[in-house]
């Protein structure tokens, strides 16, 4: 499904979801936004246009950081899986048969050792590394790992998406409209 569109769809709203929706290009919607009353509905709007509904649980408001909230949205969404910084989570998702993305923030040379040290405790389905304007880092990690790589954070054009899928990353991840029709 990531390779033969290489482009996520992350909304942060409403509107974003509705864009979304109704385009037969994306495959799979990184949800960023809402709350526990509210991500029920969201999630099924993605399932209802026929995609992946993969919630990112840090920001959704209402929930905390603890394993029950993966629960939770195994139990009252029908989101497919989970994005997180939270490698509890990771391992909760997982064992419940959920879709894991666990989402780095590559800031120094520190994180990229984070990256490092958290392979051998916990095993994503797909790891994203932001921001994804770092071929050189995008590559390295492809290299050094056998998860999947999504390349996410200040994607806004082409030539952005063109260079993360050439250093290895599988897809890219991005909020901006324009980057969801190429």
């Amino acid at each position: 499904m990531f390779e033969s569109n290489p482009v996520i769809a992350a909304v942060k709203d409403m509107d974003g979801l509705s864009e979304c929706a109704g385009l037969e290009e994306i495959r799979v919607v990184f949800i960023l936004f809402g709350d526990i009353c509210s991500i029920p509905d969201i999630t099924a709007k993605v399932k209802e246009a026929g995609k992946m509904a993969v919630v990112h649980i840090d920001l959704i408001n209402g929930l905390g950081t603890r394993e029950i909230a993966v629960d939770f949205i195994r139990e009252n969404t029908q989101a497919d899986g989970i994005i997180t910084t939270k490698p509890a989570l990771v391992r909760r998702a997982g064992e419940l048969g959920m879709f894991t993305v666990l989402r780095y923030f590559l800031i120094d040379s520190m994180a990229l050792e984070n990256i490092r040290s958290q392979q051998s405790g916990v095993r994503p389905d797909m790891i994203e590394v932001l921001p994804g304007l770092m071929p050189d880092v995008i590559r390295e990690i492809c290299q050094s790992f056998k998860t999947p790589v999504i390349a996410g954070g200040l994607i806004s054009d082409k030539k952005s998406v063109m260079a993360a899928l050439a250093a290895g990353a599988v897809c890219v991840s991005s909020t901006n409209r324009n980057v969801w029709r190429l």
